[in-house]
């Protein structure tokens, strides 16, 4: 048997903040707030679905670097410029890494400065 990835955790300052973008970014819910703040959220059906929830835990500093790991997203129910134009209007913002402009994604980050992708290809929605 094999394991599949059940939650992504992301350090952040404002949980419940990155909870909010994050769930419009991805049509997800609250599932939980710890006590400490971290917030806990995933797809409305709940734990333990195809998909991982994502654990964003209160941290007052920012992880010393450049986080190695970075969500990829695809759009499911509209072209890749309309969701780059969604997305933006969340709070999203462009981000700079070094892109030659020849890419068929965008770089992006969130409210807090973690970066993501939004891919060329739409998904269909689970």
């Amino acid at each position: 048997m094999a394991c599949r990835i059940g939650e992504l955790v992301l350090g952040c300052r404002d949980p419940e903040v990155l909870a909010r973008f994050w769930c419009e970014v991805l049509d997800f819910v609250v599932l939980d707030r710890e006590d400490d703040g971290s917030v806990e959220i995933g797809p409305r059906e709940g734990f333990g679905g195809p998909q991982p929830t994502i654990f964003l835990s209160r941290r007052d500093e920012p992880e010393k670097g450049k986080s190695r790991l970075h969500i990829d997203v695809n759009a499911t129910d509209r072209d890749q410029d309309s969701e780059l134009e969604r997305l933006l209007k969340l709070g999203a913002r462009p981000a700079d890494i070094g892109q030659t402009g020849e890419e068929q994604w965008h770089v992006l980050a969130d409210p807090e400065g973690n970066e993501f992708c939004l891919l060329k290809t739409r998904l269909d929605p689970l």
